[in-house]
């Protein structure tokens, strides 16, 4: 009996899946499988039926939606027109990737695997349920989940248990050759730019927006650097609305360019080409020829945290025993504890951890480039602006991220400290974007209130809504806003305070350091218990939460119910039973983030 051939399809956002994926694939191809990894909406869905062995590995975003690279096979695979048995011929099994913080905790995965079955797929495996806020990390789920799976599949198919597997320490033939060229100038990045083909701007073809503005809104004593940022992006075929995100991928800074080039002794100046050594496709957004500067600076994700894919390359490269040795542990599924806390807990580069094997560094071939380092993820805003008030313009409120770990390096968020040294007044700037449509909706009847709770930088989205709605002549607008100090970083307050002047704003503000005693946004939305139900039981009015993930949105969520307790005589489990109905009306919303 032959060796059966695995499919694995990955729905990703920011790349986790993608890597787990592409981990599962390289487990199979030590094993003499013949195998395809390939993102959900990368793959012709009506082949299915004539799969036989697929693993589909899947995250969650937002309010239990898929990602972005999935959403098109999602559909379809949720028409009512399917057949009950049309992937009877099918063995598969399901791994979520997930954040148990989140109330919608895996979500897609859950909903997928039922789905699967409905369609009389044969799952060979119950669908796991990896947990980013296990003490280990997802991969506390993903080790046995995958060795449960290639269990089954060994007896499903006992060819497989034929094969020896070549040795973990045994490097794979990379994904890609560089082919170096001899005096070729660097084809721009940008060969599209003055093109005058009319197209959506997307993550494979950004627009090339100029920053118009970038300028802080926080005071110069506060120690939160937040900055207004402001793009034009006339003629770009770019429409959005209020909920609506932008994206855009970071640079790497100079100094890390230079330094990863010094440690592997590349050229940053020497121009190659890329030839795929299987059906892998070319990666987007790469000139041809490139330059390495380019592809370390703009593509290499050398600053990210490496995942633990990373070392399992990097061990195969390893000709020092001690070094070898320690690789060895942190690819290791008993080893995740330590390389949690060498890498995870210190947010601890792949550039730092190059420079802490240096025989192993030294080893390194340029063809694996792309095999050991993922690409730079985009990074996604939410839009604080509306066309309607800012014509051929999109702005961004950005956080600039800053912070200590056990490493004395402070660590800088990639995307927000790169946006933030960025000056326009010393010359044009150009930053490749495009929009996504967001997950918050606002309502079209100009008679439906809508009452926002958005702390700090989640009063992004808020501004581009009431913008949009005041120009509508939607007045009817409650906005919760929370900061430190009412002094220095209290975003908007004058552009409110005419808002409230006009009669089409009604303004709470929480201030949590301006007193001895805290005040959040959730005090706020109790001591107007009797606004609230008026607004949502009398004439429907839609809530919206935006800001971070910790302990806010529950303590709104809290606050709310018991609004709905106290004014309306509900019971607990009737406040509780109201919220989720708001919920699946759309009447509640939210949009957070970790």
């Amino acid at each position: 009996m032959a060796l059966p051939s695995l499919l694995v399809l990955y729905g990703s956002q920011t790349g986790t899946a993608q890597d787990t994926a592409q981990r599962i694939g390289r487990q199979a191809q030590r094993k003499h499988i013949q195998n395809r990894v390939a993102p959900l909406d990368g793959y012709n869905v009506a082949h299915l039926i004539s799969e036989s062995l697929v693993i589909f590995v899947c995250s969650t975003t937002g309010q239990g939606d898929p990602p972005d690279n999935m959403k098109n096979f999602w559909r379809f695979l949720f028409r009512k027109s399917l057949p009950a048995g049309s992937l009877c011929q099918l063995d598969c099994a399901v791994l979520g990737l997930g954040d148990s913080s989140y109330p919608k905790f895996n979500f897609v995965a859950k909903k997928l695997h039922k789905r699967l079955q409905q369609l009389g797929a044969s799952l060979l495996s119950s669908v796991g349920l990896a947990d980013d806020q296990h003490d280990l990390g997802a991969d506390a789920v993903i080790d046995p989940w995958l060795a449960s799976f290639w269990d089954r599949a060994s007896a499903l198919y006992p060819s497989m248990n034929t094969v020896t597997p070549l040795p973990e320490d045994q490097p794979l033939p990379p994904r890609y050759t560089f082919h170096f060229l001899e005096g070729v100038g660097e084809t721009s990045g940008d060969t599209e730019r003055n093109s005058k083909e009319q197209r959506v701007p997307s993550e494979s073809h950004p627009f090339p927006a100029r920053m118009t503005s970038n300028q802080r809104v926080s005071h110069p004593s506060h120690f939160q650097e937040v900055r207004l940022i402001e793009f034009d992006i006339s003629d770009s075929n770019i429409e959005f609305t209020a909920g609506d995100v932008v994206s855009m991928r970071p640079c790497n800074n100079p100094e890390d360019v230079e330094q990863f080039c010094q440690q592997l002794r590349l050229d940053p100046d020497s121009q190659f080409i890329l030839k795929a050594n299987d059906s892998t496709a070319a990666p987007a957004g790469l000139p041809e020829p490139c330059s390495l500067r380019h592809l370390v600076e703009g593509y290499l994700g050398v600053a990210a945290v490496p995942r633990r894919s990373f070392f399992e390359t990097l061990q195969c490269f390893s000709t020092n025993e001690l070094e070898k040795e320690k690789l060895a542990e942190f690819s290791s599924a008993e080893g995740q504890d330590e390389l949690h806390a060498y890498c995870s807990r210190p947010r601890r580069t792949a550039l730092e951890v190059l420079c802490d094997f240096p025989h192993t560094t030294a080893e390194l071939k340029v063809d694996y480039l792309l095999d050991l380092f993922p690409p730079i993820q985009p990074r996604s805003f939410s839009i604080a602006s509306s066309p309607l008030a800012h014509p051929g313009k999109l702005q961004i409120l950005v956080a600039v991220v800053g912070y200590k770990t056990q490493i004395q390096k402070p660590r800088r968020g990639l995307c927000s400290t790169w946006l933030s040294s960025l000056d326009p007044s010393q010359g044009e700037v150009r930053v490749p974007l495009w929009v996504k449509k967001g997950t918050l909706r606002f309502p079209a009847d100009q008679d439906i209130p809508v009452i926002m709770v958005g702390p700090g930088t989640g009063v992004a989205p808020f501004r581009s809504a009431l913008q949009e709605r005041i120009a509508q002549g939607k007045a009817a607008n409650v906005l919760f806003f929370g900061c430190r100090s009412q002094f220095k970083d209290f975003y908007f307050s004058a552009e409110w305070r005419d808002r409230v002047e006009e009669g089409q704003l009604k303004l709470f503000t929480a201030f949590s350091r301006d007193q001895e005693d805290k005040i959040y946004v959730q005090h706020r939305v109790k001591e107007q218990s009797k606004l609230l139900w008026d607004l949502i039981a009398n004439r429907n009015a839609y809530f919206y939460i935006a800001g971070a993930a910790k302990d806010m949105p529950a303590s709104v969520c809290d606050a709310l119910k018991a609004t709905f307790q106290l004014e309306g005589g509900l019971s607990l489990e009737e406040s509780d039973q109201m919220l989720v109905a708001m919920e699946k009306a759309g009447r509640f919303q939210s949009e957070t983030w970790s």
